[in-house]
């Protein structure tokens, strides 16, 4: 998913503690809830569900990370993505078909008892569906924390809103937001802590990147920077074979950007895709306000009809001093 830029952004991405990550941030929702979705899981693969077999794992993951990151200061405002881009449509159907193999081997890992492959296939077999978004907003209503879908991708939508100084900054894994000119991208915020890696458990902690450095250190404009997008492939388009983001960007340095793609890919036409991601269609109709979270309505929902543990739903509510329902959002922030 996403842009394949991560050789060239390395040396730019800044390891941070919690304590330098307060302050408002618009969080890829789509991006999120993948993670949560395709992360929390049994070692077979299997997602956490209900007494009545309802995936669960989305809000799981939604409750105690958001949770956390009230705990540590940070206002999250989660944008849903809105309808998908005609450039986009090559990209889903090639999703929706990877998904579907997926679960086709995800079946077969399970019937021949190979757990670590099951484990693999379920993950790639990940959707979100029309419940898991309704149950999501849901949730985070109960938690008091703002919501919005964008008129069309999220991340374009969360990025304007940091780069307009609405949030302090952006919030996804993929590189994308970088090129829809988030000034300040962090990752890892809503996976971090110990995560088990190709059998190994590693340590995830927050990073964030600077749009600013990113340009300087490479010595492009963002428009450039696109330009090795493109090249290497994007939600929008698929790249040309071969060209890996290092290629791409020197090939962009010494200007042959056009040359190459009339070379390689005759009749293709990147301006709709650079413009989209220059210009994305994006809203300002939005309010940003957070309340304070209903600890009954969050009760009875993730307890009372999603099964979740009574004694772990309300130690998430006593870190945040609304077990009561009483505490201020001055006392939080």
């Amino acid at each position: 998913m996403g842009v394949a830029l991560r050789d060239i952004l390395a040396p730019y991405k800044r390891r941070v503690g919690w304590d330098g990550m307060a302050g408002s941030a618009a969080i890829d929702a789509h991006n999120a809830l993948y993670q949560f979705l395709s992360i929390i899981r049994q070692p077979d693969g299997t997602p956490l569900v209900d007494a009545d077999g309802r995936i669960t794992s989305h809000l799981s993951g939604l409750f105690f990370r958001t949770a956390k990151l009230l705990e540590m200061g940070v206002r999250p405002v989660f944008v849903y993505d809105g309808d998908p881009p005609a450039l986009k449509a090559a990209t889903i159907e090639a999703r929706r078909t990877l998904r579907e193999d997926a679960a086709r081997q995800y079946a077969i890992a399970v019937e021949s008892g190979d757990e670590a492959e099951a484990y693999r296939q379920a993950r790639s077999a990940t959707r979100i569906d029309d419940a898991v978004i309704a149950s999501s907003q849901r949730l985070l209503d109960y938690l008091g924390v703002p919501w919005l879908v964008a008129p069309s991708e999220g991340e374009a939508q969360a990025a304007w809103m940091a780069a307009e100084g609405s949030v302090s900054y952006a919030v996804s894994q993929d590189y994308d937001s970088l090129l829809f000119g988030a000034p300040d991208l962090a990752r890892n915020i809503t996976i971090s802590g110990r995560r088990r890696l190709r059998g190994r458990t590693i340590a995830v902690e927050p990073e964030r990147i600077r749009l600013a450095e990113v340009l300087e250190g490479l010595g492009v404009t963002r428009e450039e920077l696109v330009e090795v997008g493109i090249l290497v492939g994007t939600d929008f388009n698929p790249g040309i074979r071969g060209v890996g983001p290092k290629t791409a960007l020197k090939l962009v340095r010494e200007g042959r950007f056009a040359t190459v793609l009339d070379e390689r890919i005759p009749g293709f036409d990147p301006r709709p895709i650079r413009e989209f991601f220059l210009d994305p269609p994006v809203t300002n109709e939005f309010m940003l306000d957070w309340r304070p979270p209903d600890p009954e309505g969050l009760r009875e929902m993730l307890c009372h009809e999603y099964s979740f543990s009574v004694e772990r739903v309300n130690g998430a509510l006593e870190r945040l001093g609304v077990s009561a329902g009483q505490r201020t959002l001055d006392q939080w922030f």
